[in-house]
């Protein structure tokens, strides 16, 4: 199915791309800054994050908002058209596109591959191409549907080796490397051809598109245009301070460029620079009738121009208009190439937070008195003869007194790290893990964990260590401090009411206990945990703690996808919790209880019914993380703590390992991991990292369950065999679009519109389980993708792009 989907496009692989287009923009050209011209939208890649996410405004809406993407992605480069944006991901291995003249930015996926990658990207009229090196041919398109176009007339050479590509309305050029970086172009518009012929042999560095037009940097330095001129478009400003300009940008009847000298713009034809007269610019981007540019200020967005909403077709010198982003934006793609041309762009380091550079724009035109760096420079410092001569001042003083106390405290404290580091074994590799992380093996007909296999996921061994801020936890005090919303009940009431707590009455077990099933004096059903009884030993304190810790959290916690709390019991050494009870049990049961999963009447055999389950544990765990002060982690997501009740909504249930954030989204590092294997988040069992992301991988692999059928750890043969890591087993085959290999055959296969409501509940699974956090979504994006697909199921494709496993959110 990939290739009917995702296809191909080159014969050969090659190695991964590290340099990536200049920062100079233009009608479709991709960079870090894009419009879709048609709904005067603007997208950019957001600046100093662990991830470089895309984000974008509409003119017109009362705020910003973010594209209705996973955001957790890391991208290099965005180019827009007329109503839609592209971008492709961080290493070129993924284009994807999305509409912008719909409130939810339906998205569709181009291009995946993990072994050729694309480079540098352009959007015209109807066309998206991009290009690859060491590939032939080295340039493919496409249309926003994602169909390849393989017409003589529609590609360039398959000769040529490709440089930097720029796209017009009807053509598209770029820059030939073999052949002494001259200018070729192609496409159905004959005026690609004639702008061809009009450069010539002309040595370029840098070319731009507009509507009928295009301008370039040749290899002098010089500012060439050529094209159509019917108001002025090509006539290059003379004495205007353009030599060796930084940036361009060209719309329909106007071309713009940077100032190299100074950053400030400079138009002519049909747009002038009045707006934005004294403001510099890192890089510029345009519509057809508008200019958008990145302030070197602030990393802000502003927008000027007769067709930008907000100035009324009025003169276009009227206003700028500064875009409520709420975020600074790159100046330029983060690359892992040392940038060894034309040096690194200063603040590189914190703009990119650490996992990449931005390089210097090429050319670099090192001539004297030529221009300063794109951002301010620094002062320089005196030299160092008048420093010896001069003497300490009071100030530098008093910096080397406050600087000695701070380095004797930090060495203090740094001692004390080691002696607790060598105490606890930690330094060797000596951490415990809770018990919780064995599968449990008692439970009649509830499994915490599939199988005895206790060894953590074969792909935790790859995880590169994230950096992480301790963060204290916050106990909630005692139970009998917590328990206002919850009836007390005395131990003689709840033994009566499972006929002392009989072997017939047991219906699975939890965290620190055994759950039974019950009926009170007043009529009531309810499910009653009891914590495991004996000596005061570890396994008492355990009982304990995840007492104290399922009564504080479920006594102020009340949602329809939360077992609610009805009581509690606390008698000498007794621990007894009282819930709602659940008739249709746990998702673990009917998944893998053969009694169960093989009725063919089981409502969990169809599609809908499956997605509409995730959907109900996603906004249990949504709420947890963004709606409940502080935030709750809940630690120990998988199928067999999701409930079922009567009308078989699903509920969260067991808070006995859960612990209180802070309301920040920082990490932070318990004491000890916690969790079951095959469904805990490897980079916690790896490296005691825990976010909200931790539970985000348990409910990816609960929704990989649904899919599949089976269970997180499964034996690869029914007589036994190797046991197998259900994110081993999915994860490859949604990656190559063969997801319906993987499907649970019990349920049938999926009919169209569920075999796109199907494909995207898989593709978010996949990304829920990569192995770093700062590569998964956040919960609410997960909530608003299972949303979508259950709309599908119901017949309404709204919001999704049709075509059967095409549809992406990454």
């Amino acid at each position: 199915m990939m290739e009917l989907f995702f296809p191909l496009l080159f014969a050969v692989s090659f190695f991964t791309i590290i340099s990536f287009p200049p920062l100079t923009h233009a009608l479709g050209s991709g960079s870090t800054l894009a419009v879709a011209y048609g709904t005067a939208t603007v997208c950019a890649i957001v600046a100093a994050e662990p991830t470089q996410r895309i984000i974008c405004y509409r003119a017109g809406d009362i705020s910003s908002f973010a594209v209705p993407i996973l955001p957790n992605v890391s991208y290099s480069t965005v180019a827009g058209g007329q109503t839609n944006i592209c971008a492709l991901r961080s290493g070129g291995y993924s284009l994807l596109c999305w509409e912008t003249n719909t409130p939810t930015f339906p998205l569709k996926r181009i291009y995946y591959n993990d072994t050729m990658f694309l480079q540098s990207l352009s959007i015209g009229d109807g066309r998206i191409c991009a290009t690859s090196t060491n590939a032939t041919p080295s340039v493919a398109c496409w249309r926003p549907g994602g169909n390849t176009r393989n017409n003589s007339e529609e590609l360039p050479n398959d000769n040529y080796r490709m440089g930097k590509i720029t796209s017009g309305f009807g053509f598209s050029c770029g820059i030939v490397l073999s052949e002494n970086n001259r200018m070729t172009c192609w496409g159905s518009n004959t005026v690609g051809k004639d702008i061809e012929g009009q450069f010539g042999n002309m040595s370029m560095s840098n070319i731009e598109a507009g509507f009928s037009h295009v301008c370039g940097v040749n290899s002098a330095g010089d500012l060439v245009c050529k094209g159509e001129n019917s108001t002025g478009q090509l006539n290059v400003p003379l004495n205007r301070g353009l030599n060796f300009a930084s940036g361009l940008a060209l719309g329909e009847r106007f071309s713009c460029a940077i100032r190299r000298s100074n950053g400030t713009v400079v138009c002519w034809g049909s747009m002038d620079e009045t707006a934005v007269e004294g403001i510099e610019f890192e890089s510029i981007v345009s519509g057809l009738n508008f200019t958008c540019g990145l302030t070197t200020r602030n990393f802000s967005i502003v927008c000027w121009g007769t067709g930008w909403p907000g100035n009324n077709g009025s003169n276009s010198n009227s206003s700028a208009n500064e875009l409520p982003f709420g975020a600074d934006i790159l100046p330029g793609p983060c690359v892992q190439s040392p940038c060894n041309e034309c040096g690194l762009y200063p603040q590189s380091s914190s703009l990119c937070f650490g996992s990449g550079n931005i390089c210097k724009p090429s050319p670099c035109f090192n001539f004297t008195n030529s221009s300063p760096p794109l951002s301010p420079p620094l002062p320089e410092a005196p030299p160092p003869e008048v420093l010896r001569q001069s003497s300490p001042s009071k100030a530098l003083r008093r910096g080397l007194l406050v600087f000695a106390i701070v380095g004797s405290v930090g060495g203090f404290l740094g001692i004390c790290s080691i002696i607790y580091c060598l105490w606890t074994g930690v330094c060797f590799g000596k951490k415990k893990v809770h018990n919780s992380v064995q599968p449990t093996i008692t439970r009649a007909g509830s499994s915490g964990g599939p199988g005895s296999n206790n060894s953590p996921p074969s792909r935790s061994s790859t995880i590169r260590r994230q950096s992480s801020r301790a963060m204290k936890r916050q106990r909630s005090g005692t139970s009998s401090k917590h328990a206002d919303r919850a009836e007390e009940f005395s131990f003689g009431e709840l033994a009566a009411a499972t006929n002392d707590f009989s072997l017939e009455n047991k219906i699975g077990a939890g965290s620190f206990g055994v759950v039974y099933r019950g009926k009170l004096l007043d009529g009531r059903q309810v499910a009653i945990k009891r914590g495991e009884t004996g000596q005061k030993t570890k396994k008492f304190q355990e009982k304990e703690t995840a007492f104290e810790s399922e009564l504080a959290f479920l006594s102020r916690l009340h949602h329809k996808h939360l077992v609610r709390l009805v009581g509690y019991c606390e008698e000498r050494d007794e621990r007894l919790l009282v819930y709602e009870y659940m008739k249709n049990g746990a998702l673990y049961d009917h998944l893998h209880d053969k009694n169960n999963v093989e009725k063919s009447s089981s409502l969990l055999n169809s599609w809908k019914m499956r997605i509409k389950i995730a959907l109900d544990a996603a906004r249990g765990i949504e709420y947890l993380h963004n709606y409940a002060v502080p935030p709750i982690i809940h630690r120990d997501i998988k199928s067999s703590n999701i409930l079922l009740d009567e009308n078989w909504t699903a509920r969260v249930s067991d808070f006995g390992l859960s612990l209180m954030g802070p309301e920040s989204v920082r990490d932070y590092r318990p004491m000890k991991a916690a969790g079951t294997v095959g469904y805990i988040d490897p980079e916690y069992y790896g490296f005691n990292v825990l976010t909200t992301k931790s539970d985000v991988y348990g409910l990816g692999v609960v929704m990989l369950e649904l899919l599949t059928g089976k269970r997180a750890i499964f034996k690869n043969d029914e007589k036994g065999g190797t046991p197998v890591s259900l994110v081993d087993f999915a994860v490859p085959a949604i990656m190559a679009g063969e997801l319906i290999k993987v499907l649970d055959s019990r349920v049938g296969p999926p009919e169209l519109n569920e075999a796109e409501a199907v494909e995207l509940m898989a593709y978010t699974a996949m990304h829920c389980v990569n192995l770093e956090g700062k590569e998964r979504p956040t919960i609410g994006d997960i909530v608003s993708n299972l949303e979508r697909a259950v709309t599908v199921c119901d017949g309404s494709h709204g919001s999704i792009s049709s075509g059967a496993f095409s549809m992406v959110s990454e």
